[in-house]
């Protein structure tokens, strides 16, 4: 395959988080031309806006090798253009217009819920729509949230500690605490992330929850105390305590619905005490108690994790995921990346599957890098398998593109939009500068619009 002329060949790349433009890479560097397609007007997707907004250095690593990226000369840039069932461009468009192969790559664009009573009062929001918020992702960074003194979080992992580090650190809060279906033993941060709250950690709850979790924790077979050791390792590098904000745990316990007071406000939410059974076959089973108990709190979020966006009209699996071939024709790695229905037994001929989109991940940048490059090696394996279509359909996408309603950003905007956020920067004394909305953006981009990159 590394002797192969892949230039006659044209793929379209849905999704410019760091699966997809890593994909693009691996397919440019081979020789094919690559329609990069994302929703958002900048790429980057979770690198650009689920980092934390104060790691810099990370985030400026990533931009210069997305940047470089998008750099290669056939790689063709099409920003703020959304790919969804029934709408103008939709999957089926992209494959009538030529391309050779369809790389989806978006991500988790969907938020994941647990259909409780309650989750639909103000103060109830997933943690993913708070991280686009205060990384400036329109619109969510336009959005009202109404974010009390006394949070709870649902989840333990490091999605919940990016969002205590910005009410911790940021906002202030009284209150924070986190839930967990599980014990400590289970808790899914790194030490890293619980350093910049450590401080605020209630240390004498934490002993108290561990003690009265104890039991149960042991007969799982898991050590409660190297789990409080995994936790105050933290305090041995810690960030400076910045506010008065007491943070704590709440272990073995399951959300059952979330309360309103008079006014329909939040007023706490309630649980179910759990704990771990083994069973027969030696597995261990979470179980709910039967008893319920209420934990004072003005704000919910759910820090749960994410779906696929059904709306791009994908066929699901029975978990809900984009369905992969269970007998891929192209694997690497033992690994499907292709398409496939499951209704009709048949796969999604020329279309593949990456990164969140082909399986839910950790959400690190060599995750999805590692999932990209494996994703465009089973493309190019197809492409070397059959003749090229006789299309242009970079071009055909082009001008389909300039009949829509809202302006499509190519490479040459692109870059002006980071020129100027990077000269409002400096002329604000910032580290950083965004724009809060797209209308902001396109402005800043004036006639370079018409570029397509």
């Amino acid at each position: 395959m590394s002797d192969k002329d892949f230039s006659p060949y044209q793929v379209a790349v849905i999704g410019a988080g760091p699966a997809g433009l890593f994909a693009a890479r691996e397919l440019a560097n081979a020789g094919a031309q690559v329609a990069l397609i994302n929703r958002d007007i900048k790429a980057g997707g979770l690198a650009e806006y689920g980092i934390y907004p104060n790691k810099f250095k990370m985030k400026d690593g990533l931009r210069r090798q997305f940047r470089q990226i998008l750099d290669l000369p056939n790689i063709h840039y099409f920003g703020n253009l959304k790919i969804s069932k029934g709408s103008e461009l939709d999957l089926d468009a992209l494959r009538g217009m030529g391309f050779d192969a369809v790389l989806v790559a978006v991500g988790a664009q969907g938020t994941k819920w647990l259909g409780l009573p309650g989750e639909d009062l103000p103060g109830v929001y997933h943690a993913k729509d708070l991280v686009y918020h205060y990384n400036h992702l329109p619109p969510f960074s336009g959005q009202h949230f109404q974010i009390g003194r006394r949070l709870a979080c649902v989840g333990v992992g490091n999605v919940m500690l990016d969002i205590a580090h910005w009410a911790v650190r940021e906002l202030k809060v009284d209150e924070l605490v986190a839930l967990a279906r599980r014990g400590a033993p289970d808790v899914r941060f790194t030490k890293k992330e619980m350093e910049t709250v450590a401080r605020n950690l209630d240390l004498a709850a934490l002993d108290a929850e561990l003690e009265r979790t104890r039991e149960a924790t042991m007969a799982a077979g898991q050590d409660p105390e190297a789990a409080r050791a995994f936790i105050l390792s933290a305090l041995d590098n810690a960030e400076e305590r910045v506010s008065d904000t007491r943070f704590s745990f709440e272990f073995f316990v399951s959300p059952h619905r979330i309360l309103a007071n008079e006014d329909g406000e939040v007023r706490a939410i309630e649980v179910e005490d759990t704990t771990l059974e083994t069973q027969g076959d030696g597995r261990v089973k979470l179980v709910g108690l039967g008893t319920y108990r209420e934990i004072p709190c003005d704000t919910v979020i759910f820090c749960i994790g994410d779906r696929v966006d059904a709306e791009l009209g994908l066929p699901l699996d029975a978990w809900g995921e984009f369905a992969k071939h269970p007998e891929p024709r192209f694997p690497v790695a033992e690994t499907s990346y292709e398409a496939y229905d499951p209704e009709s037994g048949a796969a999604l001929d020329g279309v593949f599957l990456a990164g969140w989109a082909r399986e839910a991940s950790s959400g690190l940048v060599g995750t999805a890098r590692k999932d990209g490059t494996s994703a465009a090696q089973a493309v190019l394996a197809s492409l070397g398998a059959a003749a090229p279509r006789d299309a242009d359909a970079v071009t055909a996408l082009r001008a389909a593109t300039a009949t829509l309603a809202e302006p499509v950003v190519g490479k040459a905007a692109l870059a002006r939009l980071e020129e100027a956020e990077a000269a409002l920067a400096t002329e604000r004394g910032l580290l950083e500068f965004k724009f809060d909305s797209n209308e902001e953006m396109l402005a800043a981009m004036g006639k370079l619009l018409a570029e397509q990159g």
